[in-house]
């Protein structure tokens, strides 16, 4: 899987020029929707299909700064797949290969009726392809 890559803005960083910690939290975002879309289940598919996928928890551990015109390369890996619950793994590395962050975000699913769509049953083949990524 290709790694998501993202450039740091000038204004993503703070008065000592440094990645402010909050940004890293957009960019597992950034990267999770392009995850997702490499996988054929991005999020206009999944809204088309009356799934909605709200953050359910989030983390990160900051290892090296970041500063502004770097590039930082995520990594999106499955974590955790059951019915309900995804969990993901984002290791965000710089252009030498070393890790400045790694990150996890937790998910749930559900239906636009606001209850939880077991997407093991209702969409087996995103729930496979979601597996092959674990």
């Amino acid at each position: 899987m290709e790694a998501y890559k993202h450039k740091v803005q000038y204004y993503e960083t703070d008065k000592m020029g440094i990645t402010h910690h909050s940004n890293y939290i957009r960019w597992m975002e950034e990267a999770r929707v392009y995850f997702l879309e490499q996988i054929g289940w991005g999020y206009n598919k999944m809204e088309e299909e009356g799934i909605g996928s709200p953050v359910v928890a989030v983390d990160c551990k900051y290892k090296k700064p970041t500063t502004f015109a770097d590039e930082v390369f995520i990594q999106v890996k499955v974590e955790n797949c059951k019915g309900v619950k995804l969990k993901l793994l984002y290791e965000m590395t710089d252009a030498q290969g070393e890790i400045c962050c790694i990150g996890h975000s937790e998910h749930c699913f559900v239906g636009s009726d606001g209850k939880f769509v077991r997407f093991d049953k209702e969409y087996p083949e995103f729930y496979k392809k979601l597996l092959e990524f674990a």
